[in-house]
């Protein structure tokens, strides 16, 4: 199992919780972005700059990743490319999109769009939390213990 990271946007603490779950069960972390990453040295943690444009980095990861992988994204049209490839996909809020749920959490995320485009106003999303960080660290233990099951 490969870890994707879609970097450009994920929170730096979520990038930490990343780091040690690399080193700590011998998984290979690659995070892709547009921008140069500096990441720590460890034969399991890679960065990978991709050039500017539209949607390059998620280009990227939806070539790259493979079935069982595991993307870290919290962008939702990514998360369905992956999934299509029967990758999983994980938030950093720590929601774990599978095929069960992609195409609710997209409906919703198409539907907010469209209220947003024609001018009504939705708010953001709540300001990342600390509880954000645990439920994010909580479903990546979860899912990395439920890939590693002998038999």
């Amino acid at each position: 199992m490969q870890i994707w990271v879609d970097a450009d946007a994920c929170p730096g603490v979520i990038k930490e919780i990343l780091y040690r779950a690399a080193t700590r069960h011998s998984l290979s972390v690659t995070l892709v972005a547009n921008q140069w990453l500096r990441v720590p040295p460890s034969p399991f943690i890679r960065a990978v700059q991709v050039p500017q444009g539209f949607d390059v980095a998620d280009s990227h990861i939806v070539e790259q990743a493979t079935a069982g992988d595991l993307v870290i994204t919290a962008d939702i049209p990514l998360a369905a490319l992956v999934i299509e490839k029967r990758a999983f996909a994980l938030n950093p809020r720590g929601e774990l999109y599978s095929v069960e749920n992609i195409r609710q959490v997209l409906d919703m995320r198409n539907f907010m769009d469209s209220l947003r485009s024609s001018g009504v106003e939705t708010g953001g999303p709540p300001a990342f939390s600390h509880a954000d960080r645990q439920s994010f660290a909580n479903q990546l233990d979860r899912f990395i213990a439920s890939r590693r099951k002998p038999g």
